[in-house]
């Protein structure tokens, strides 16, 4: 274990074009404040100048980056390339240390300096900062995915809203507003205007092109709704055509950039060997985004740590020896999102009846005959796929199916 009297504390405050660097002895002594623009070629100064003190000094330089997943990734790697020390700070660490001064400062050189503070106070506990190029391009592939996912929503009900008003009856011939045929209709036909004139064996031929399913009978109902709807024509229709036209442009060239990250995305899953998609419920895009999330499962010594992190663990408030466990608010919400997201999948019953998941749906009725709410036992249902999932990425292993006890 490393003394703490010999070593220099470098804490960086990091930002998108240039970070904050202060050097900090053991006493909590400020000994010179460095700033460098962030990229490469400045790291190497300031690598420079803390050498050039440190060896003056006789001490070792650590150096404590604040959230290094971030702005400061790329001075994590090359610090971590050259061989050095380097700790990630939590900001919530850095904000509590600023915080609990009598007169409160905020710039980026006292930020730096409570974020070298918290590296003193905490050395031993601190998490190694281990920024890996897999894990971070596909933390980035996922958060674009997701972006894409909503800008597919806007298209679609901002579509929805002019569709609505050109063809009033459009959800009776085409169920998906988004589909082959409908996207072909919306786009060429964009208003009943441009259907005058037009039979049903004329369209039938077009759908015909774009879908080998296609049979007249779809062709009449379109024609005969547009027939029963009325004259729905008013004043500027072509503007409104041109809208429509354009929010069908846009979502087709959402669709392909989705197939091409998802192609993306499978590709670099195969660089972490894990076998998540064995398990029912969870396809490519869950993985991906549960990958993402927990990042390496190797900082989590066990399932429990996971949980809490995930923020399913229950917490314990208590004073004088009384108290109660609640459920937490705390943790990363987006990872407990998804792990509620795959218990409601794994108890649910589709059309059939039939569950997705029979034991998991047993245990969770076996919870609710204990006498727990619904909610306390998708709870339940979210710890045991924690376990889970942890163990699955801990060994890289495959799902394997629990025994189901049968009923007496």
């Amino acid at each position: 274990m490393q003394k703490r009297e010999n070593l220099l504390y470098v804490g960086i405050d990091l930002h998108k074009e240039s970070h904050t660097a202060v050097m900090v002895n053991c006493w909590n002594e400020k000994l010179e404040v460095v700033v460098i623009e962030n990229k490469p070629s400045e790291f190497r100064k300031l690598v420079e100048k803390i050498n050039r003190k440190s060896n003056h000094l006789g001490l070792e330089p650590i150096y404590g980056l604040e959230n290094a997943y971030s702005y400061g990734r790329s001075l994590a790697v090359w610090l971590i390339e050259k061989g050095y020390i380097v700790k990630d700070i939590n900001p919530a660490l850095a904000y509590d240390q600023r915080k609990s001064a009598p007169m409160l400062r905020k710039n980026d050189e006292h930020d730096a300096y409570c974020v070298a503070t918290v590296l003193i106070n905490q050395l031993h506990t601190l998490p190694d900062a281990k920024p890996k190029d897999n894990e971070w391009t596909l933390s980035q592939l996922v958060n674009r995915r997701d972006l894409l996912v909503k800008d597919g929503i806007r298209f679609k009900n901002g579509l929805h809203e002019q569709i609505s008003m050109a063809y009033p009856s459009y959800s009776k011939f085409f169920s998906e507003i988004d589909g082959k045929c409908a996207m072909y209709f919306w786009k060429t036909y964009p208003s009943p205007v441009h259907l005058q004139a037009k039979t049903a064996e004329e369209l039938t031929i077009e759908f015909k092109e774009i879908s080998r399913i296609a049979k007249k009978d779809k062709a009449e109902l379109i024609l005969d709704c547009v027939q029963n709807d009325g004259n729905t024509f008013r004043e500027y229709q072509e503007s409104r055509d041109f809208i429509t036209t354009s929010l069908v442009r846009d979502l087709e060239h959402q669709k392909e950039e989705l197939a091409g990250l998802d192609q993306e995305i499978e590709k670099i899953l195969l660089s972490f060997d894990y076998k998540l998609t064995s398990m029912p419920g969870i396809g490519t895009s869950v993985a991906s985004k549960l990958i993402a999330e927990i990042g390496d499962i190797r900082r989590f010594s066990n399932a429990d740590k996971l949980a809490r992190f995930a923020g399913v663990a229950p917490v314990k408030f208590s004073s004088a020896g009384k108290g109660k466990e609640q459920s937490s608010r705390q943790g990363n919400r987006q990872l407990h999102g998804l792990f509620y997201f795959l218990a409601v999948t794994m108890v649910s019953k589709p059309k059939n009846g039939v569950p997705n998941h029979p034991v998991f749906y047993d245990y969770y009725m076996r919870k609710i005959g204990e006498g727990k709410t619904k909610s306390q036992a998708l709870v339940c249902i979210m710890r045991r796929l924690v376990n889970i999932v942890y163990g699955m990425m801990k060994n890289k292993t495959e799902y394997r199916e629990p025994i189901r006890e049968e009923k007496q």
